[in-house]
């Protein structure tokens, strides 16, 4: 290993003269970057080898380099690349080389060669590292791309980046992402023809030795590549994501036209197509004069957003579906969610909107998402009556919801809706127990609000029964609270007692016995004890936190510190894992003073 490791360090000699012969480095520098080198070089060559040993070796040539190149700027000096760089980049290439080999799964080795290579102008190096790759890890068309990309961008071929991407279709024909580049390519590569014909003209050169076919310069490949691809994937999305990307370039309307037509021909059955179509008709060419005055645009706008409705209508008709009317009423929102000082548009607008939702809403077909919308435009149009019937009607059109019924309630109880008790009720009959959480919490605030204390302490007492732990857990600290506001300490202590035997109990009940307590004049410490007492006996082997609480107060004004001792003994007996060694940690930094 000696011999091959000297051997390396030999072949640096020259390299190493030349920088301290030109004044890029010093004697002293050399000698330091000699040591360092075959430190490196040593680690290359163990018997097990270590991937972050390359890395460094790498990172510390990589360096050197940077070093250089700025030391060059610095002396105005730019000669004998061939004798210092070259070599070092000869050898970050070989030791990349060793390092794919032998880590051949780690793709973002292969990556960082490759950006390298970009870096340091080694292009030539590039298409054979992405070669290497390619061979190894085909079935990732994101590095077929990236290759196909260098080819185009970096290398100025579009020959081999066609190869690439037909080679990468060979894996992966169903692939999205790989076409619609290929499609791109092959529409950069026409645009580049057009313009050395342009700059061929423009120079008034002789045309013969060139060869540019009309088809070619057309985009008829590409509209081989669309015609290909389309044959396989036979989606209206992906269609239209190559429209997006021919309208990029200015010379192809033909193909435009050609994949719009296919587009109304053969997926009509998707609403994305109807969606695509309808927003065409806002690029409309405008009105001429009348655009000068606000009034004017505002005419011109209303019309093209009334020829979009026109299409989304021929979509309802031909298409009556829910993705169909949820496309209808986006863009509605959309166009009402536009500011504007002129009153007429925004009516207008939310006119088209109120009827929209209702249609959808009489056809069953509108999605769950909207009927918020539908009730905030109502609410704030102070239509109280319409806002009222949609929350009704939307709780029967969605009776499992949650979050339906919770909306619909919140605007009845907003609108002081006599009905709200009774709907409370209905709607804990209808959704799944497991999630009826925020229900049994907007039902708690109404009660509060407006039912008298007796009745509200009705509504705990139901919720305590309640089977799922959570909403019983819930009810517990809300009905604690809440006895606390209404009653003062006594009432909060007597619920406490009531409770604090009654399974499930959450940490957060305790503690807020523990701050209610301590919100007195004279706290007795006692009657905190008892508290902690009773949590740790529910959470103290899994929570650090509480014996640390625990422990703080006996460390207070009122406590017994004497008491430390004991409770410490206990939390190493009780805690377990992870949670004894961060209470050991805290109450470290508790006793040095920084907790």
């Amino acid at each position: 290993m000696a011999e091959i490791v000297q051997h390396r360090i030999e072949e640096r000699i020259p390299e190493l003269e030349q920088l301290e012969r030109v004044g890029l480095f010093t004697k002293k520098e050399v000698k330091s970057i000699i040591k360092k080198a075959t430190a490196l070089e040593y680690k290359l060559h163990r018997l097990i080898l270590n991937k972050e040993d390359f890395i460094a070796y790498i990172q510390y040539e990589v360096n050197v380099l940077e070093l250089i190149k700025k030391r060059r700027v610095h002396i105005h000096y730019q000669f004998k690349r061939e004798e210092i760089e070259f070599p070092i980049i000869h050898r970050i290439n070989s030791v990349f080389k060793r390092a794919t080999n032998k880590w051949k799964d780690d793709v973002q080795l292969w990556l960082s060669h490759v950006a390298f290579c970009k870096k340091w102008a080694t292009k030539g190096q590039i298409s054979k590292v992405f070669s290497a790759l390619l061979a190894i890890h085909p079935d990732k068309p994101a590095l077929w791309i990236m290759a196909a990309k260098n080819e185009l961008e970096d290398r100025n071929s579009s020959e081999s980046a066609r190869h690439l991407f037909l080679r990468a279709l060979r894996f992966h024909p169903n692939n999205k992402k790989v076409y619609q580049e290929y499609f791109r390519m092959e529409l950069l590569h026409c645009e580049k023809l057009r313009k050395q014909k342009k700059d061929l003209e423009k120079a008034e050169m002789d045309l013969g030795e060139y060869e540019f076919s009309p088809e070619i310069l057309s985009g008829k490949l590409a509209e081989v590549v669309y015609k290909d691809a389309t044959g396989k994937i036979k989606e209206a999305e992906f269609v239209i994501s190559l429209l997006n990307i021919a309208a990029i370039f200015d010379f192809t309307k033909e193909l435009q036209d050609f994949i719009l037509q296919d587009l109304q021909a053969n997926y009509t059955e998707d609403s994305l197509t109807w969606d695509f179509m309808a927003k065409r008709e806002l690029e409309a060419p405008g009105a001429g004069e009348e655009l000068h005055t606000a009034r004017g645009r505002a005419s011109d706008i209303n019309r093209r957003e009334e020829r979009c409705c026109q299409v989304y209508e021929e979509g309802v008709k031909t298409l009556n579906t829910e993705p169909m009317w949820t496309c209808y009423v986006a863009f509605c929102l959309e166009r009402l969610k536009r500011k504007t000082n002129v009153q007429e548009l925004k009516e207008k607008r939310q006119e088209r909107q109120l009827g929209v939702l209702q249609r959808a809403h009489n056809s069953s077909l509108l999605k769950e998402d909207y009927y918020k919308n539908w009730l905030q435009i109502l609410l704030s149009s102070g239509d109280a009556e319409g806002a009222a019937s949609v929350a009704m009607a939307v709780t029967q059109r969605y009776s499992q919801s949650v979050s339906v019924w919770c909306l619909s309630l919140q605007t009845l109880m907003q609108l002081g809706s006599g009905d709200v008790g009774r709907l409370f009720q209905e709607a804990l009959t209808h959704v799944n127990p497991k999630e009826s959480l925020p229900l049994w919490q907007l039902l708690v605030k109404w009660s509060v609000a407006n039912q008298s204390p007796e009745e509200t302490e009705a509504v705990f007492k139901r919720g305590l029964l309640s089977v799922v732990a959570a909403v019983a857990m819930e009810m517990k600290e809300s009905y604690l609270d809440w006895s606390y506001s209404t009653g003062g300490y006594k009432k909060a202590r007597r619920t406490f007692t009531s409770l604090q035997e009654n399974r499930p109990l959450s940490k957060a009940f305790f503690t807020s016995m523990v701050e209610i307590e301590k919100e007195l004049e004279t706290p007795k410490m006692n009657n905190l004890r008892d508290y902690y007492e009773r949590a740790l006996q529910e959470f103290g082997t899994a929570d650090e936190d509480l014996w640390l609480q625990y422990l703080q107060e006996e460390l207070g004004t009122i406590g017994q510190p004497e008491n430390c001792g004991k409770i410490h003994w206990r939390a190493m007996k009780f805690l377990e894992g992870e949670s004894l060694e961060r209470f050991t940690t805290k109450f470290t930094l508790i006793q040095t003073g920084h907790l």
